[in-house]
């Protein structure tokens, strides 16, 4: 079983987006796969036309409450199940950051699933804090991914040192298996600027670097409307509009992400036993969060950070309101 998380702490990059419709291009080239929404915002929850009440077992159950995973599955079809989310989850790092061992709590709890699933893909938050740390802790590999503008490299290097330092405090067999390119636009010069950018850096990468052997996937997110349509009908692409390239895009990904060489380490089955050979000391969260972000600077790709400080920002533009439309339709 392969575990991995979508992660990305700059909100408008298509984390949600990629999660649900990687976890959905998997089923159709036969894999079991289990999605995670391990965000407070519940966008997976909602992609996928779930609404979760504060009664239904969902992640903060599992996390909070010692609900079994397995009790708070809920199926989409034959081969895709969730684990749902709710705003209720917003309150889950305090109360966690009160338990020993509490970055290990979400790999304790997807332990007795591993040998349900071919894969478990977990959504999680747009920030770097105790919930992401748990993400970690219980997957052995990571995806990220970036929209091609340069603001939203400032952030990679953060997130690649918070991985390392989970690596080397906590879950010894991380690895980022790579970045997907989203909401794509090949005709412009900037779009092909961070692509080179982006592969220049991963292909840099050092033994020790938890990126190594990393890559920039081949198959690019292309900006398409249906993808921002979809989640109105709590539709995955393939079902909302399967001839668009929001549908081509993301069946490539699947299968390229089936097909590319794994290192042995990453296709172990989640053990909570072996994450840690000894309780982590309190204040690990703290240290995590404080050496990601001391030495974010380090490895940001070549100028990122002088020619971000220029770029504009953009908005989630590829996410529709969750909230149901009534007078559209989805495309034929």
């Amino acid at each position: 079983m392969r575990s991995i998380a979508i992660i990305n702490q700059k909100g408008g990059v298509g984390k949600t987006t990629t999660a649900v419709n990687l976890a959905a291009g998997l089923t159709r080239w036969g894999s079991r796969v289990l999605l995670i929404d391990l965000d407070p915002q519940a966008h997976a929850s909602l992609y996928l036309g779930l609404e979760s009440t504060p009664d239904e077992p969902g992640i903060h159950s599992v996390l909070i409450d010692g609900v079994p995973a397995k009790s708070a599955i809920r199926q989409i079809d034959e081969k895709l199940h969730i684990i749902s989310s709710h705003v209720d989850l917003v309150a889950a790092e305090s109360e966690l950051s009160r338990r020993p061992e509490r970055e290990l709590s979400l790999s304790r709890a997807l332990a007795p699933l591993a040998d349900d699933y071919d894969f478990i893909i977990i959504d999680s938050p747009p920030s770097l804090g105790l919930l992401t740390v748990n993400a970690l802790a219980a997957v052995r590999e990571v995806i990220i991914p970036v929209q091609t503008h340069f603001l939203a490299l400032q952030g990679l290097g953060m997130l690649l040192r918070t991985a390392t330092a989970v690596r080397d405090m906590l879950n010894p067999r991380l690895r980022v298996s790579g970045v997907i390119l989203c909401m794509y636009e090949k005709g412009t010069r900037l779009a092909q600027e961070v692509d080179n950018d982006v592969r220049q850096f991963i292909a840099n990468a050092e033994p020790s670097d938890v990126w190594h052997g990393g890559r920039v996937f081949d198959a690019t997110v292309r900006r398409n409307i249906k993808l921002a349509e979809c989640p109105s009908f709590g539709k995955t692409i393939f079902d909302y509009a399967p001839a668009c390239n929001g549908a081509e895009d993301y069946a490539r990904l699947a299968q390229e992400l089936l097909e590319m060489p794994i290192h042995s380490a990453q296709t172990a089955s989640i053990n909570a036993s072996d994450s840690l050979d000894t309780p982590p000391e309190e204040p690990v969260i703290a240290d995590v969060i404080a050496q990601a972000s001391v030495e974010a600077e380090a490895v940001l790709p070549s100028g990122a950070t002088t020619i971000a400080a220029e770029a504009p920002d953009s908005p989630d533009d590829e996410i529709a309101s969750p909230t149901r439309s009534e007078s559209a339709s989805p495309a034929q």
